[in-house]
C-alpha cells in the first residue's frame, strides 16, 4: 500500500474577496492524485464566505454576559462577544435553555448537551485570536454549505476528496463537511495533531496523500 503522509499546503492570507475553491486550486497545484484528500480549515473557508463579525459592531447584552461565565475558559464562547454572537444567530432562549440543559445532563454524567441543542454554530464559533491575522480581531461563524463545498474542492483538484474540518490543539478534531464517499469520521482522527497552520504559519490547507487506499485498508 502506498505510503499515507499528510502535506501541509502553506497560502497567502485569504480574506473575504477570495473563492476558497479557486484558492485551494492556485496552492495544491499538480500536488494532488486521484488518490488524495485534500482538507482545508473551517475557519478559513468562513472568512472568504464573509461570515464573520467585528466585535466593536456588536450590542453585549446582559444575558450573554451571564452565560459566557458557564463555559470553560478555552472555549470560544466563553467572552461576551462570543456568546452574542450564537445568540445572534441561534437565539438568546434557545442558548440559554441548552446550557441549562447541558449543566443538568453533566448532573447525570451526560456531556455535550449543550452543543446537540444550542444549534450547530455553537460547536463552530471561532472567538478572537481563533484564526489567523488579521481575522483574529473578528468572530468568525462556521462555514456555509460545507458539504457542497468539500464537493467543489474534490471536483476542482481531481482528489478522491474534500473535506472542511474544525480542528485545534486540544486534540480535538471534527468533520464540517465532506464530499460523498470520504469516511469523515476515520479521516478527522488523522488530523489530531493539528496540521493547519492558521497562524503565522499560513497552512490552512493540507493534503492527505494516498487516503483512498488508507480508508479502503480500514474499511474493508
Amino acid at each position: 500500500m502506498a505510503e499515507l503522509h499528510i502535506l501541509p499546503v502553506p497560502t497567502r492570507i485569504l480574506t473575504d474577496a477570495d473563492d476558497i475553491v479557486d484558492a485551494i486550486a492556485y496552492y495544491v497545484g499538480s500536488q494532488v492524485t486521484a488518490d488524495d484528500l485534500v482538507c482545508c480549515a473551517e475557519s478559513v473557508v468562513a472568512v472568504t464566505q464573509g461570515r464573520f463579525v467585528r466585535p466593536e459592531e456588536m450590542k453585549i447584552s446582559w444575558l450573554a454576559k451571564f452565560l459566557c461565565r458557564f463555559i470553560p475558559d478555552y472555549g470560544s464562547l466563553a467572552t461576551p462577544h462570543g456568546m452574542q454572537a450564537l445568540m445572534d444567530v441561534e437565539g438568546e432562549w434557545r442558548v440559554a435553555a441548552a446550557l441549562f440543559a447541558g449543566f443538568l445532563g453533566k448532573l447525570v454524567g451526560k456531556s455535550g448537551l449543550f452543543y446537540q441543542w444550542g444549534g450547530k454554530e455553537a460547536a463552530l464559533i471561532d472567538d478572537v485570536t481563533g484564526t489567523m491575522p488579521p481575522f483574529d480581531k473578528v468572530i468568525v461563524y462556521g462555514p456555509a454549505e460545507p458539504e457542497e463545498v468539500a464537493t467543489r474542492i474534490r471536483d476542482r483538484v481531481g482528489a478522491f476528496g474534500g473535506m472542511i474540518a474544525d480542528v485545534n490543539d486540544l486534540k480535538r478534531s471534527r468533520v464540517v463537511g465532506v464530499s460523498n464517499g470520504v469516511n469523515g469520521q476515520l479521516a478527522s482522527q488523522l488530523l489530531l495533531d493539528n496540521p493547519f497552520g492558521n497562524a503565522s504559519q499560513k497552512t490552512p490547507i493540507c493534503i492527505i496523500k494516498n487516503y483512498r487506499q488508507y480508508q479502503e485498508s480500514h474499511t474493508a
